[in-house]
């Protein structure tokens, strides 16, 4: 147990019992522990597996490379656009302490994705779509076209993303201009 973990546990206003019985179950299955990134991270040989997050309203232990992950009981969710990382959220430490042998068994399941090497293929920017609206303003606008190109991949991805979100062609029209 590192005493780092400790000191944040101890000083947490939220999610304390959660993430102490998430810890316990973490460290039964043997993964070194760490404070990364100012949260509680468990590595195995100096690789990430997962790491306790705390939200406004839940608690998540997320597996970095949790989309190589089977989910027989579906409690995996992509936080955000990540395309790798995926999370069990908890809102109370009964939850937690239910799914104890699904934990662990994820758990070694990761350990054995790092072991083996495998890796998340993330798709390029290239493989997005680039929606109609956006296209014809690149096509129109040279200097535009240059701007999201000197973009690095993640914002371009980011911007992409946003923009193909809308539902309809208005709001995301709107969204393509106010960013222009």
């Amino acid at each position: 147990m590192n005493p780092k973990i400790d000191r944040f546990l101890n000083h947490r206003k939220t999610w304390q019992k959660e993430m102490m019985a998430i810890r316990e179950i973490i460290l039964d299955v043997g993964l070194e522990e760490e404070l990364k990134w100012r949260l509680p991270c468990y590595t195995f040989e100096e690789k990430n597996i997962v790491i306790i997050q705390g939200f406004k309203s839940y608690c998540a232990l997320l597996f970095f490379k949790g989309a190589l992950l089977k989910d027989p009981k579906e409690l995996l969710e992509a936080p955000g656009k990540s395309q790798a990382a995926r999370q069990i959220r908890f809102t109370n430490v009964q939850e937690v302490l239910k799914l104890k042998s699904t934990i662990k068994s994820y758990l070694k399941e990761a350990i054995k994705i790092e072991q083996a090497g495998l890796k998340v293929e993330l798709k390029e920017t290239k493989d997005y779509e680039v929606p109609e609206e956006f296209q014809k303003k690149l096509n129109k606008m040279p200097k535009l076209k240059a701007a999201f190109e000197a973009l690095t991949p993640g914002r371009q991805r980011g911007y992409l993303h946003y923009f193909s979100a809308a539902k309809q062609t208005k709001p995301s029209e709107a969204r393509i201009e106010k960013y222009l």
